[in-house]
């Protein structure tokens, strides 16, 4: 489970809980293999210690920037169902959190790209009430079954409310 406990209402349960697919982690990790080829290349073929110390600095600062902060950023990013509402979260430094409740929720839709098909994941497309419109979610994992899911939830809470103005 990705959400805390702690971000949960009484009686509230989880669904679905995830984050963004780890297809977001390879332009890192391609990042890194080839900042260090390039560093121990510098390394072999200059013989000059302090121009190596610098190239060293250079490649620290950029595998900081450009592979630690992403693997941070995934690490921090959560997506999560319940039975009442979608909860996203992310950020390293900022932490920004986005709620909306199911009742607000009008349509569910996702997108795959080729790449995504062959990874297995998608953006969910939730349209809502409010005035921001659309909420994209990239890189779902499994994202069709995702929007299954939700909308299985919103028919049940559609329908239920359906039931009771019947009854009265």
């Amino acid at each position: 489970m990705v959400i805390s406990q702690k971000l949960l209402n009484p009686g509230e349960k989880i669904v679905v809980s995830t984050r963004t697919h780890p297809k977001a982690l390879i332009l890192p990790i391609l990042t890194l293999v080839v900042l260090l080829a390039a560093g121990v290349a510098f390394s072999v073929f200059v013989d000059n210690g302090t121009a190596r110390l610098v190239a060293w600095l250079l490649v620290l600062v950029l595998v900081l920037w450009r592979v630690l902060w992403p693997l941070l950023d995934w690490m921090t990013s959560s997506y999560t169902i319940t039975d009442r509402r979608l909860i996203t979260r992310n950020g390293i430094i900022t932490r920004r959190g986005h709620d909306i409740p199911l009742g607000r929720i009008s349509d569910v839709a996702y997108e795959l790209d080729l790449i995504d098909r062959v990874l297995g994941c998608g953006t969910l497309v939730i349209s809502d009430a409010s005035t921001h419109g659309q909420v994209l979610i990239y890189d779902i994992p499994q994202v069709e079954a995702t929007q299954r899911k939700l909308n299985e939830l919103l028919h049940g809470l559609h329908g239920g409310e359906t039931r009771a103005h019947e009854g009265h």
